[in-house]
Order: C-alpha cells, then structure tokens, then sequence
C-alpha cells in the first residue's frame, strides 16, 4: 500500500465516491495538495482531505475507505500520514469531528484525539470536535 497527494487525474475516482464536495473545491484542494489517496496494488480504496479550521489548524474534513478495504488498517495509516504532515509542516495540532451517532468516534479516540466540543444542527445527530495535540 501506499500514501500519496492526490492528483487532477484522480478527480473523477474520487468525486464519484466524495459525494460531500463540490468538484471545484475539490480541484482547489488537490492544487493545494490537501487531499491523500491511499492505493493497494496501484488502486484508490480511501483517501483523507483537510483544510484549515481558523485557517490555522489542520482539520480533516473526511476519512474514508472502500467497503472492501475498511477495519484493516488503511485509515490508521492514512491518519498518521496525515499527522506526521501536518507536524513536519509546522502544525502543533489537528482536528476532526464526527457525528455522535456514527462509530468513527471510537476510532479517534483510539487514536489520541480527544473530545473538545460539540455542534447542534437542527435535524442532525450531535457533531463531536476532535482535537489532538501533535507534539505532547
């Protein structure tokens, strides 16, 4: 398996599974180099994409594996890619968020990040706000 920045040519992979992002945003992110493709065999089965919460502190906005590739360890060697990024890049910290009725919680938690808040959308389950420190 690998970890790379997605490119222009993994658009169309990925807005056919990213239903959560307009395709121009999600050109503008990979300009940026803010989106992760993780590939087995020379296939995407996940990726991670970020931006700037207070555009300052890396948030990622989705963590996502295929089907056919989750609980095997993907996500957790895409999420300390992306942390060991951040830090090389000067950050202190990042954050996430998930809803409160969805199992990545427990997936953060298992990971350091640690519950600093929450939001209340009319109509929507909890948001939970995840924060961890990079360097302790």
């Amino acid at each position: 398996m690998i970890i790379r920045f997605a490119n222009p040519e993994d658009i169309t992979w990925l807005h056919n599974h990213d239903h959560h992002i307009a395709e121009e945003e999600l050109r503008t992110l990979i300009q940026l180099q803010r989106v992760l493709i993780a590939e087995t065999d020379g296939i995407p089965v996940g990726w991670l994409r970020w931006n700037l919460f207070w555009d300052n502190t890396p948030f990622m906005n989705m963590l996502y594996m295929l089907e056919s590739h989750r609980r095997v360890g993907i996500g957790t060697l895409l999420v300390q890619h992306w942390e060991h990024l951040m830090d090389s890049q000067g950050y202190s910290a990042v954050m996430t968020s998930t809803l409160s009725n969805e199992e990545a919680q427990h997936f953060y938690r298992k990971h350091g990040y640690r519950d600093s808040g929450a939001l209340m959308l009319p109509g929507e389950a909890l948001e939970i706000i995840f924060y961890k420190e990079l360097k302790p």
